[in-house]
C-alpha cells in the first residue's frame, strides 16, 4: 500500500485542529484605496524626514546582512530608557513579539487568559501557539474585569495578556491597579503587558519599576502607532533577562532588520513625539503636528476609565 493510501481519503494537507479553528484577521482596505485605516489606528501622518532618510540608507545596503538580532535598535532603546541592553528584545512588530512570548511559554494544554473585547490578534496568537484562549468580557465601563480575570486563572493558566490602554475601547488601568494585578497573581504566569498606545496614556503605568519588582512581567511597545511606522513592523519588548533571553531564542534572526534604521530615528526623538502625543490627546488630536507621525492614532475612547 502507498503512503498516501495508509493516510485515508484527505485530498491535501490538513493544518492541526486549533490552527483550522482561528478567527481570521481582519483584513485592511488596500493601501491605494483611502487615505488611511481607521479600524487600523493608522496614522494618518507620513514619518519624519529624518526617520524616511534612514529608511533610505538601509535600504541602500539591503543586499547585505545587517545585524541578525538587532542589537543597534534594542541598544538605542535601552540606552533611552536607562536599562541594560540585555532587558530589551526588538522584533517585526509588539505583535511577532507577543506570538514569540506565547509559543516560548504557552502550548497545548495550557491557557491565555485576556480581556474582550480587546486587541483582536490575542484569539489567533494563543490558538497558534496551541494554547487554550480564556476571553474575560469587560465591564460595564469598557474595562478590564480584573477580578474577573484573576478568577479564570487556573493550574493551567501560563499566561495573562492586559491591553493598557485598551484597545479598542480607549479605558485604562493605571499603575495601582496593574501592580495589584501583578501581586494577585502566580509568579510563574507570565503577564503581557500591551503598551502599543501608551504614548497616549493620561494614566501612565510605571513599568520598569514593575519590571523590575516581578520576573513575570514583559511589556510589549510598538512603533506602528505613534511613531508612524506601522508598514515596517518594529517592536520591542521588555522584560527581566530570563525572559527576554528565552523570547530572543524562538526568534527568527533578522526579524527587526528592516527598520533598523527607522527605529533608531524614532527612539532618538522620543522625547519630542511624547509631548506632541500628550497634547493631540489633550485637544482631540486636532494639532498633531506632521513630524511626529500618528499622534492621532490612539484607540477609540469609549469611556474615561475601565
Amino acid at each position: 500500500m502507498s503512503p498516501a493510501g495508509r493516510r485515508g481519503p484527505a485530498r491535501h494537507p490538513v493544518p492541526r485542529p486549533e490552527v483550522a479553528a482561528l478567527p481570521r484577521y481582519s483584513r485592511a482596505a488596500g493601501a491605494g484605496a483611502v487615505r488611511w485605516v481607521a479600524s487600523s489606528n493608522e496614522s494618518a501622518l507620513p514619518p519624519s524626514p529624518r526617520v524616511v532618510q534612514a529608511v533610505a540608507a538601509t535600504a541602500a545596503r539591503a543586499h547585505r546582512h545587517q545585524s541578525l538580532l538587532g542589537e543597534p535598535l534594542s541598544a538605542a532603546i535601552a540606552g533611552g530608557l536607562g536599562l541594560p541592553e540585555e532587558r530589551v528584545v526588538v522584533g517585526g512588530g509588539s505583535l511577532a513579539l507577543l506570538q514569540l512570548a506565547l509559543t516560548a511559554y504557552t502550548g497545548p494544554g495550557t491557557e491565555v487568559v485576556y480581556a474582550w473585547r480587546s486587541y483582536e490578534a490575542y484569539p489567533i496568537c494563543a490558538g497558534i501557539a496551541g494554547a487554550r484562549p480564556v476571553p474575560v468580557p469587560l465591564t460595564p465601563a469598557y474595562g478590564h474585569d480584573l477580578d474577573a480575570m484573576l478568577a479564570a486563572v487556573t493550574p493551567s493558566t501560563r499566561a495573562v495578556l492586559v491591553c493598557d490602554p485598551n484597545n479598542p475601547t480607549g479605558t485604562e488601568l493605571g499603575h495601582e491597579r496593574v501592580a495589584a494585578l501583578l501581586n494577585r497573581l502566580p509568579s510563574d504566569v507570565l503577564v503581557l503587558l500591551d503598551q502599543a498606545y501608551q504614548e497616549f496614556a493620561t494614566r501612565p503605568v510605571d513599568t520598569l519599576a514593575l519590571v523590575e519588582r516581578h520576573p513575570n512581567l514583559a511589556v510589549l511597545r510598538t512603533f506602528s502607532k505613534a511613531y508612524g511606522l506601522a508598514g515596517l513592523r518594529a517592536g520591542y519588548l521588555i522584560a527581566q533577562p530570563e525572559v527576554t533571553g528565552t523570547v530572543r531564542a524562538v526568534g527568527p534572526p533578522g526579524a527587526a532588520r528592516r527598520a533598523r534604521g527607522a527605529g533608531r530615528r524614532g527612539a532618538g526623538q522620543r522625547r519630542q513625539l511624547l509631548s506632541g502625543c500628550r497634547s493631540a490627546r489633550t485637544r482631540g488630536g486636532s494639532s498633531a503636528p506632521a513630524s511626529h507621525g500618528a499622534c492621532r492614532s490612539a484607540p477609540s475612547r469609549v469611556k474615561a476609565s475601565g
